[in-house]
């Protein structure tokens, strides 16, 4: 089984919605038993919350339900996941930061690494934006995770 978990900063808009994007081609590739993700938030700000009400409503017209109710990175999600990837430098720096030792930082990544069609060094935060950030986000998630499925349907 391998484990990715998605961070962003309050875990609320981006983080909630690439684990969505990615549950949702994990259950078209019929990979539920190989692949495994979660989300979570270098703050705890929003702890318990559902994502955006506009970021989920922006997902839905995709066909994303975000059921994810915000948490925080906790130090088990170092040993617990197996890759753990930021959307932005500052969520990479932090989880650096966090991370407890330098096996375990090994595990951090870029979402963007993946992308295959956006040419972008990050997935902006769209919580200060109008609605062409959020789909904007979404455009660039649903390219990452599908890079990441590629990337990882060759490791399996």
């Amino acid at each position: 089984m391998k484990r990715i978990l998605f961070v962003c900063l309050g875990n609320i808009c981006r983080s909630s919605s690439a684990e969505e994007i990615m549950r949702t081609y994990i259950k078209r590739a019929g990979l539920e038993k190989e692949i495994e993700v979660d989300s979570a938030g270098i703050s705890s700000y929003h702890q318990g919350e559902l994502a955006d009400d506009r970021m989920r409503a922006h997902a839905i017209r995709r066909g994303y339900n975000i059921t994810h109710r915000s948490r925080p990175v906790r130090t088990d999600d170092f040993y617990e996941f197996d890759l753990i990837l930021g959307m932005d430098d500052r969520n990479i720096d932090a989880l650096k930061e966090k991370a407890p030792d330098v096996e375990t930082e090994r595990k951090i990544g870029r979402m963007t690494d993946y992308c295959r069609v956006k040419v972008v060094d990050y997935v902006p935060d769209p919580y200060y934006g109008g609605a062409q950030g959020f789909e904007n986000v979404l455009d660039i998630l649903e390219d990452a995770c599908g890079g990441l499925l590629d990337s990882l349907t060759q490791e399996l």
